[in-house]
């Protein structure tokens, strides 16, 4: 394992280490509408960035909690990025759907990442041209061709107005896949579609640090990832849909389309 993909797994357990410490006794307020933080999530944060401090002192950090953008990053720049509890919602419920993602990339392009699940004691990782495995041993993503077969998941914002876009997306999918989750966790649906347990998933509001470390697991499980109009993806503009292979992710692209 390389120093990078090292620290990802070693912060990835600290921040996780905070969560099941916290888990059961935390405090929540909104940072928006429906849009959670807790003590939790500082704490997580905090525990990671000094794992990644220790070793690469001089790297950006950019944390979901904290205010730092992303689009000033310099090209050439390794910048860490990291959601210290993607599934705050599912956390504070008791709700048994939340991860760790930890990412490492040098301007857009990612070296490495990790999505720890603790509660399953999961840990996906994913090397930069070296693969992806979940805990040691080698992923790949499904042989779901087409819609109609496959196991799909999409990410909603937190609010979710009558006439949105996002909503007019889900009601086209549901009526033509086989089936549709919501888990509340980006990171997993993306985990899930590297291992193979979702054939598919699409975002369209969302940040880059939810989304950094699983978009290199599912390349690197064989998987294809592609913004929302089918160009290259963009990690500054993280709305994207990604698929179990090209022929799957030709039709669910051609579905969405349809809204636009």
């Amino acid at each position: 394992m390389d120093d990078l993909l090292a620290t990802c797994d070693a912060a990835a357990r600290a921040g996780a280490a905070q969560l099941l410490a916290w888990r059961g006794g935390v405090m929540a307020r909104e940072k928006g509408p429906a849009d959670l933080v807790t003590e939790a999530d500082f704490a997580s944060q905090a525990a990671i960035r000094a794992e990644v401090a220790a070793r690469f002192p001089h790297h950006l950090f950019l944390g979901e909690e904290q205010a730092n953008d992303f689009a000033t990053v310099d090209e050439d720049e390794h910048v860490w990025l990291v959601d210290p509890l993607d599934g705050t919602t599912n956390f504070v419920h008791g709700y048994p759907c939340f991860t760790i993602s930890v990412a490492v990339a040098r301007g857009r392009e990612l070296l490495a990442g990790v999505v720890y699940d603790p509660l399953r004691n999961e840990c996906f990782a994913a090397s930069q041209g070296q693969g992806a495995w979940c805990n040691g041993a080698p992923i790949r993503t499904s042989s779901v061709t087409a819609v109609g077969n496959a196991l799909v998941a999409v990410s909603l914002p937190p609010r979710v107005r009558p006439d949105a876009p996002d909503l007019m997306d889900f009601v086209r999918v549901v009526q033509v896949c086989q089936a549709i989750r919501r888990s509340g966790s980006a990171a997993m649906n993306l985990a899930y579609v590297a291992c193979g347990r979702l054939d598919a998933f699409w975002a369209t509001q969302i940040q880059p640090w939810d989304v950094a470390a699983g978009v290199l697991l599912v390349k690197e499980a064989g998987g294809a990832v592609t913004g929302r109009d089918g160009a290259s993806f963009d990690l500054r503009h993280p709305h994207f849909i990604t698929s179990a292979n090209a022929e799957l992710h030709r039709e669910l692209r051609e579905v969405l389309s349809s809204h636009g």
